[in-house]
């Protein structure tokens, strides 16, 4: 057991009922679907998704981010606030806020953002709609 120092035993006795402060960071709330998962159909939730596996149809995540990691394959149409692609997407995407795609990451499909990123090597094949952010009064 660890010994006190002579500060750490005097804090302690003038204050017997004193608790150790933790600090606890909140992990952050996201599914995952593993790279054996194959999905058809529509996937919706309230929290942030990363797709390492397959999914066909339609994807609606408003509000969260969708990841589509390495060995991510996504046929599908996407909705939501930010989603970033490492793997390959092949649909349609619409974010509220920002799309990136990664250096080793595929999108054919046509896109409608406020904000967008595409490093060197991604590909991008589709059309792309900038929107601009609407200012609250």
């Amino acid at each position: 057991m660890p010994q006190l120092s002579d500060s750490q035993k005097s804090q302690l006795s003038s204050n017997p009922n004193a608790t150790p402060v933790k600090t606890v960071s909140v992990p952050v709330e996201q599914a995952t679907i593993g790279r054996s998962l194959v999905i058809k159909g529509e996937v919706s939730g309230t929290e942030s998704l990363y797709i390492d596996g397959r999914i066909e149809g339609a994807v609606n995540f408003a509000g969260y981010r969708v990841t589509i990691g390495s060995n991510g394959n996504a046929a599908a149409n996407i909705n939501a606030r930010e989603v970033v692609i490492i793997g390959e997407v092949q649909g349609n995407i619409q974010c509220t806020d920002r799309l990136d795609i990664r250096s080793e990451g595929s999108l054919t499909g046509d896109v409608i953002t406020h904000r967008i990123s595409v490093e060197d090597g991604a590909i991008l094949k589709g059309g792309v709609q900038i929107r601009a952010v609407e200012q609250k009064d």
